[in-house]
């Protein structure tokens, strides 16, 4: 199993989505605050609303700047607490596509594609 997974979110009709096919995601969105923190983590990128890379992992790595913390489960999916942000978002049940079950954390590093 990967330890390090690789998606490149991009907006579509003004929404943060992205593509796995090797999961079976098409254009799966992120919601409920995800979004906002997608918005403040690449606010230094250019462009990035054309596609950007996230590099996750539920064990921290070189590189990864941004923690969610796991406080707990709702409707299937989970939510996450950044404390770089002091704000929640939710992450549908499509993070199980990834990881066995919900981690405790969930590291990130973001940066351009290309």
């Amino acid at each position: 199993m990967n330890s390090l997974f690789v998606i490149a979110p991009y907006k579509y009709e003004g929404m943060w989505v992205f593509d796995d096919p090797a999961v079976g995601l098409s254009k799966e969105p992120f919601i409920a605050g995800i979004d906002t923190m997608i918005d403040k983590v690449v606010a230094s990128i250019p462009d990035a609303d054309k596609g950007f890379r996230a590099i996750f992992s539920a064990a921290q790595f070189p590189g990864s700047r941004f923690e969610l913390k796991w406080p707990g489960a709702e409707s299937g999916g989970n939510w996450y607490y950044s404390d770089q942000f002091k704000m929640e978002g939710w992450l549908c049940p499509a993070l199980l596509k990834y990881f066995s079950r919900a981690p405790g954390e969930i590291y990130v590093k973001v940066e351009p594609k290309g």
